[in-house]
Formats: structure tokens, sequence, C-alpha cells
């Protein structure tokens, strides 16, 4: 396996304590390599510069592959002068893995309005600037743990506004897109998906809502015709339960907090961001920059260590 990369995100967040955690709990497993400051590591962290990112493999302490951001890092006090090196570094790391230099990539929590005021960043987040890099118009974004895989068909949005935002359209690709994934991506030859309905009961027949019978339901139909294996709209309140998840490989969620409280609850610190429909893996941990403890040692690796665990895998079953 080709390393996999690993771009810095925020350097005043606890990025780089846990990019350096992880590569020490993983090291054995498969190679990675660090992009970014080296300035920015924690004090007294064994690290080696690589000429490139094949060098990585046999490197024996933390390897990167080092940029100058022009400025120290000050835990907790994020600098608009590192925004443009953060951002260089994702840019940098899709094109190793679009280049197949490196299998995968997996990115520290960025702080997006640091990158809006040093370099005027242009998109939400990582996902949205990753498509773009990636030429992609629609990606989905899933949250995955050894337990649960959930995916939000509507993310960042106001409640009030979900129902204008559902579309047979969205819905449809958000399936095709998660449906495709986990055959690509986590070698799953038949996906069986569950489909969450919007309203309390899956709308118990009209009574407390009508977009299952109006939306959901027809959309789910046709797909079920094309010969997809989906169940729903079930009522989201009896799909997270143990036996449910037994059911199904990935729950299809109408909003945000429908998919992440489930998941949030059953694996906190061991959750990982996915971006489906990407021509390469990309993982992230499923938190952010955590300023309040970084620089402190309290910070919490576990996220990370799935992170590059899962970006491995899903590189190993893409190669298949």
């Amino acid at each position: 396996m080709q390393p996999i990369a690993i771009s810095c995100g925020e350097p005043a967040g606890i990025g780089p304590e846990i990019a350096v955690a992880a590569w020490a709990a993983c090291r054995g497993e498969f190679p990675m390599v660090w992009l970014g400051d080296p300035s920015h590591l924690p004090e007294g962290t064994p690290w080696q510069a690589v000429p490139t990112a094949a060098d990585a493999a046999t490197a024996t302490d933390f390897p990167v592959l080092a940029r100058d951001f022009g400025a120290p890092r000050v835990p907790g006090q994020p600098k608009a002068a590192h925004a443009q090196g953060v951002i260089d570094a994702i840019a940098d790391g899709v094109a190793l893995v679009q280049a197949g230099a490196c299998s995968a990539l997996c990115t520290a929590p960025i702080h997006k309005e640091a990158l809006i005021d040093g370099a005027g960043f242009a998109y939400p987040g990582h996902t949205e600037y990753l498509a773009a890099l990636a030429g992609r118009d629609s990606v989905v974004m899933m949250l995955a743990c050894d337990m649960l895989r959930v995916v939000p068909a509507t993310i960042h949005i106001p409640l009030a506004d979900v129902p204008d935002q559902l579309s047979a359209a969205t819905l449809t690709d958000t399936i095709l897109i998660t449906h495709a994934a986990l055959i690509r991506d986590f070698g799953i030859a038949k996906p069986r998906l569950a489909v969450a309905g919007l309203n309390p009961h899956a709308g118990e027949g009209g009574k407390m809502g009508r977009e299952e019978i109006e939306l959901i339901t027809p959309t789910l139909d046709a797909l079920r015709a094309e010969g997809l294996d989906i169940a729903g709209p079930l009522s989201a309140d009896t799909m997270f339960h143990a036996g449910a998840r037994a059911r199904y490989d990935a729950a299809i969620c109408m909003y945000h907090d429908q998919a992440l409280i489930p998941i949030k609850t059953l694996d906190f610190s061991g959750g990982v961001n996915v971006t489906l429909g990407l021509p390469f893996a990309r993982t992230s941990p499923d938190h952010g920059t955590a300023f309040d403890i970084a620089g402190t040692g309290q910070a919490d690796a576990t996220s990370m260590v799935a992170a590059l665990r899962m970006a491995a895998q899903m590189a190993t079953a893409r190669a298949l």
C-alpha cells in the first residue's frame, strides 16, 4: 500500500498532536505521511523529513513532507498567516492521491473562520473543497464506526428548511452514491440500506406529515425497481437498536441530528467522517479543532486512529 496522506489541518488545534499519536498507534499496520510545518509538531516529536511520499514507508520517525507556514504555532490561537499553508496541504494531499503516490487522504480538522480571514477560503468546509478539487458536483457525508454507518440527506441547515431542501433528486443522489460507495469502498457486494422517514412514526399514514407519502416512498420505490435493497421509510426511533442495525449496512437519514445523534451515542470517540463520491478515499476524525485543550496533552486520538484505519481499509477495498 502507498502511504496515507495526512493533511495537517489547523495548526493551533489538536491536529498535530493526534496525528503523531495516531502514527504511533498505526505505524506497524500501514505507511503514512504528514503534510505540514514540522515546527508545529508537539515538542519532542521524533520526526523525519522525507523527500517524497514513497520514502515514508521506510521512515523510522514521524514522516513529514515539510512545508514552511511562516509563523510559529500557538496552541488555541489560530493565525491568519497559517491559512494558505493549511489550504495548500489539503490540495497537495489530493494531488498525491490522484497521482497514485498516496493511497488515501485523511484530513485533520480545520478552522473555517481562520481560512476565510487569512486566505479568503470560498468553501463551506472540507467536503466542498475536496469535491471542487476532484471535479465532482455531488458528494455525500457518511459518519461511520464499527457499529453503524449513517448518511444525512441534508446536512448543516436549519431544521425548518429541511422539508424544502429534500427532493427526489437529492434523495436519489444520496442513496445511489452511498450504495456505490458501500460496494467500492467497503467491499459489500449487495448493500442493504435503511431509509428513515422525516416525520415521527414515518408520518403515520399521513397523520403526522405527508413527505413520506408524496416524496420519500415514491423515490424509494423507483430505486427498488432498479434492484436496490432498501427498507423504508422507517420510523427513526426504532432504527438504531442492535437488532435493527443488524438488518442494514447503512442508514440514510433526512437531517443532521437524526443521523448523528445515534452514532455519537454509540461511539462518541471512535466515529469517522467519510466523504463518499470522490475518486479517492477520504476520511477525517469526527470532531473539531478543540482549541480549549490544544497543547495540554488531553487530546484523544481515538477518532484519528479510526480514521486512518478506515482510510487504509477503503484503499484496500478499492484496490481489489
